[in-house]
């Protein structure tokens, strides 16, 4: 019965967009008044009708209650992400030229014209005949503007909540903060409150972020989620929180085929994180590269993202050293993801792994490089911080995790722009050093942590036969400064192998 607590009062209800489930713990509130505010532009609109399509497809009772847009726009927009507004009721109080529809001609007010008594009791006289399960109010600024004073307001604002309320629907009423300053009263008379926010880097893309900021009676995740709004709507991506993940069973560590395991200590283990610190041009791809194609040999799958390079160039180079990779990608088995940093936002990159690990079964992700991934985020500490999530997330599910870090300089001093070494269960280090007129390679394994490695430093070539490891260099002294002192002979180090 109407005006009755019910066993649904408050349940979650589905928000119709993808991910916000989740960060909500299964949608907004049953029977409760929501407040969703951000400055135009942020994705309001988009949102409240993907709540309203999500009604409609279960056969629910929807109405959107416009006082800011036409009929006609709200029709553009749904064309746009390829929806139909089938089974949702608009109520327009919006002078009658804007419309599209001449035969809705009769249910349109000049809100610009009316007093505020009037505006709001054309919408519930509207909400009193369809008797709607979900209604978006769109927006709670000419409310505020034809209220002309806070209290007005907040006392309509409560009469509107009670009203909905009484009526058994479920609401989102959309703020566009157009006043001077936030208007706080409303947070505290709305069952939850979502802030979505648009911000502007110096370059590339936009970034869009929410965050919930109250929702009754519910333990939300909280934080920023970043999200897209795209052809299709919103999508929400959580922020990744690594406790929340079960712990998978772990395996026989991961074989390169080459001695580059040796140095590891006989492979690198299952649900660990090893970091190739080096210059570019140094060999780092082309040893996670040897790793994935060794998993993908023993019918594991793989995922690379790729920051530095395009996949055509990533794919050439590995068929160039015998190591093809096409048949695999051609068989589902690799996932070759090619990004572009001034328009992925860390919060898709983390979703993209998820998907990986859950859905497609990835038993090792490269990331090539963070150096590219580190121009995408804001600050480094955010980078620091995100990486450490995403690496326990991907260690609890046994995941072999390469990262690829570049130094700054090629030969000499070095340095890398962001210190990884202390969230990596493994640090692999790679340099360029001069000797003879020639420049050749060095590699050395300065931190493994869950058992022993080999703690020589060793030369190593790459070729069209692959990779080959030397003897240990023993006979130089400060091979790590890029300029050694050689005290031995020429003979103990590798020659050229031809192809």
């Amino acid at each position: 019965m109407r005006g009755n607590v019910n066993e649904d009062d408050a349940s979650p209800l589905a928000t119709g967009v993808e991910g916000l489930d989740y960060v909500l713990r299964g949608g907004y509130a049953k029977f409760r008044s929501h407040l969703v505010e951000g400055r135009p532009g942020s994705g309001k609109t988009t949102l409240g009708l993907q709540f309203l399509i999500k009604g409609a497809s279960q056969g629910e009772k929807c109405l959107y209650i416009t006082l800011s847009e036409s009929k006609r726009e709200l029709m553009s927009v749904a064309t746009r992400h390829g929806w139909t507004l089938q089974g949702i009721e608009i109520l327009e109080l919006v002078p009658p030229e804007l419309s599209l529809d001449p035969s809705q001609l009769q249910t349109l007010v000049h809100s610009s014209d009316l007093e505020l008594g009037e505006t709001v009791q054309a919408a519930l006289a509207e909400i009193d005949r369809i008797k709607p399960q979900r209604v978006v109010f769109d927006s709670l600024s000419e409310i505020r503007l034809l209220s002309q004073g806070s209290l007005r307001y907040r006392r309509q604002v409560l009469a509107l909540k009670s009203f909905f309320l009484l009526n058994h629907a479920t609401v989102l009423l959309l703020d566009d903060l157009t006043a001077e300053q936030d208007d706080l009263n409303l947070h505290s008379i709305s069952h939850g409150v979502i802030r979505m926010e648009q911000l502007t880097p110096i370059y590339g893309g936009e970034r869009r972020r929410l965050r919930v900021i109250k929702m009754r009676g519910v333990q939300i995740r909280g934080g920023y989620h970043d999200f897209v709004i795209r052809p299709g709507g919103v999508t929400v991506f959580p922020r990744l929180v690594a406790a929340e993940h079960a712990e998978a069973e772990h395996g026989s560590p991961a074989l390169s085929g080459n001695a580059v395991d040796t140095l590891v200590g006989g492979g690198l283990d299952r649900g660990t994180s090893t970091l190739l610190i080096g210059p570019s041009g140094v060999g780092k791809s082309t040893i996670a590269c040897s790793y994935c194609h060794a998993a993908l040999g023993r019918g594991e799958r793989a995922l690379v993202l790729l920051f530095d390079e395009t996949d055509r160039i990533f794919l050439g180079r590995a068929a160039g050293l015998g190591m093809d990779l096409k048949p695999f990608l051609q068989d589902g088995m690799l996932l070759l993801e090619q990004i572009d940093p001034a328009d992925l936002s860390p919060g898709e990159l983390s979703s993209k792994i998820q998907i990986a690990v859950e859905r497609f079964d990835a038993r090792i992700v490269v990331i090539d490089s963070l150096t590219g991934y580190l121009n995408s985020m804001s600050q480094e500490q955010h980078l620091v911080l995100q990486m450490h999530e995403i690496l326990t997330y991907l260690n609890q599910k046994g995941i072999v995790t390469i990262l690829l870090l570049a130094n700054h300089g090629l030969i000499g001093q070095t340095a890398t722009p962001i210190d990884m070494t202390y969230l990596s269960d493994a640090v692999m280090l790679l340099r360029f050093f001069e000797s003879g007129g020639r420049i050749r390679r060095a590699i050395s394994v300065v931190k493994r942590r869950v058992g022993p490695h080999e703690d020589t430093i060793r030369e190593f070539m790459v070729s069209s036969q692959g990779i080959a490891v030397g003897e240990p260099l023993d006979q130089f002294r400060g091979i790590l400064t890029g300029v050694p002192f050689f005290e031995g002979k020429q003979s103990d180090l590798l020659a050229d192998k031809k192809p």
